[in-house]
């Protein structure tokens, strides 16, 4: 009967919690709300900005604005355009540029961007910090972090089903089939989520970034270029981002589809 049980209240959690990622269509399973996740970001963000020291580059701090600002306005436009209004209401867009080497950028739910200087030393164009901002603009837009989250949620209730299916049995084996559950949950499910976030992420940023009348072309240069910064990658299977030779390669196979459909010039 607990078998039973647990199986059903998984069941009933996937069937009630599912959406679709905007410009994808990818069907996801959202099991915690967007006000639990924003009131989370949001936190975590104040939080951060608190001991952040902001980037001094009165010039590069425009650059990351202006950018930012253009979008998230093509961003809004394409929620607005394709019925999604009721989302708009999730986004405070808010841009920083922070004083760090480290190669990095980010964007928290709810639209608070936070670059380093950093990368901004591989950026030469507006056009390649908008692959950077459109990237991260995505993973917001596409509630990757809801999604981890309720994988995350998910996990324990799998591990607690585990525990369940196998409470009849030694506790040898069911220590083993926790620590193979675990292995499973994070090379079979949780770091091909993250790459398949990642992917997403660079797909939808070149949408973004061409519908705001940027050049998504030069995000082939721009990954390129991050691929330099890299001495050497762990095995892709092992890692949550695509290797830098598969993410080059989509990119180039994404861009004819991306500038036909979405471009303006």
């Amino acid at each position: 009967m607990k078998k039973i049980i647990a199986m059903l209240a998984v069941a009933a959690m996937l069937l009630t919690s599912c959406g679709s990622v905007p410009i994808t269509g990818r069907k996801q399973m959202l099991l915690v709300s967007d006000q639990e996740v924003l009131a989370a970001s949001l936190q975590q963000y104040a939080s951060f900005m608190q001991t952040a020291q902001i980037s001094t580059e009165k010039a590069k701090s425009a650059q990351v604005t202006r950018v930012g600002q253009r979008i998230a306005a093509a961003t809004e436009a394409y929620l607005t355009a394709n019925g999604m209004q009721n989302e708009l209401q999730n986004y405070a867009w808010e841009f920083n540029l922070v004083r760090s080497d480290e190669v990095n950028a980010w964007c928290m739910p709810g639209g608070k961007i936070v670059v380093y200087e950093g990368i901004m030393n591989l950026v030469s164009s507006d056009d390649e910090l908008a692959v950077v901002i459109g990237h991260e603009v995505a993973h917001a837009v596409a509630k990757h972090s809801n999604e981890r989250m309720s994988q995350q949620v998910l996990a324990e209730y799998g591990a607690a089903a585990v525990g369940i299916f196998t409470s009849g049995k030694s506790a040898a084996t069911q220590q083993i089939a926790q620590q193979v559950y675990g292995l499973g949950a994070q090379y079979g499910v949780m770091q091909p989520f993250s790459r398949k976030h990642e992917s997403e992420a660079d797909k939808m940023g070149l949408v973004l970034m061409t519908i705001a009348g940027y050049n998504p072309d030069v995000a082939v240069t721009f990954w390129q270029k991050m691929a330099a910064t890299t001495t050497q990658e762990p095995p892709e299977f092992m890692s949550s981002h695509p290797s830098h030779a598969t993410r080059i390669s989509d990119i180039r196979k994404w861009l004819p589809e991306v500038k036909q459909k979405y471009g303006t010039r």
